[in-house]
């Protein structure tokens, strides 16, 4: 798939204009802003630190490599010319090639207005047309809103790792979510 695709554009529930779309290159200090903003607010995400500008750029050329190749299928969601989400489908391999995991984030601010629900429905679109059958995620047992999303859109609790996570000096389970595609 290329960068910089449009997958769609919609109206979040507030009244802004998001558009999904794929990465590109010039998105790096976005992403680099949002996924800072993201671990400042302490959000329940497994990365529990800034991240350089050289490891961002690390990353998104990556990500943008696996993207052309179709390894991965990565959608940020953009408003008024700022990223402000960004989530990826990734296809497992061997025998295990049927399932795709799924990551995402938003930025504060931008939550519980439809904008993580549509970003979900497109991966789960794109999963069916790849032929993948299931789909799997994570999430922290203390992230209730994002359990709620994912279980609108089909996911259920299928397992949970007690104690997997430490942060601000508590353990918290770490929930593994599925969905058949």
């Amino acid at each position: 798939m290329k960068t910089g695709q449009v997958i769609l554009r919609f109206t979040a529930r507030d009244g802004r204009e998001v558009v999904l779309r794929t990465p590109r290159w010039e998105d790096l200090d976005d992403l680099m802003e949002f996924i800072n903003s993201v671990v400042e607010e302490g959000a329940d995400i497994s990365l529990d630190r800034k991240v350089s500008r050289e490891e961002e750029a690390e990353w998104l050329g990556r990500r943008l490599a696996d993207l052309e190749s179709e390894r991965i299928f990565c959608l940020v969601a953009e408003v008024d010319g700022k990223v402000i989400a960004n989530s990826e489908l990734t296809v497992k391999k061997g025998y295990s090639s049927h399932v795709g995991e799924i990551g995402i984030a938003i930025r504060k601010g931008y939550r519980d207005v439809g904008i993580g629900s549509e970003m979900l429905r497109t991966l789960i679109d794109h999963a069916e047309k790849k032929g993948l059958k299931m789909l799997t995620l994570d999430v922290f047992s203390t992230n209730d809103r994002a359990r709620h999303v994912y279980e609108k859109v089909g996911f259920k609790e299928t397992g949970r790792i007690p104690k997997y996570f430490h942060k601000n000096n508590k353990y918290i389970d770490r929930i593994i979510m599925a969905r058949e595609v």
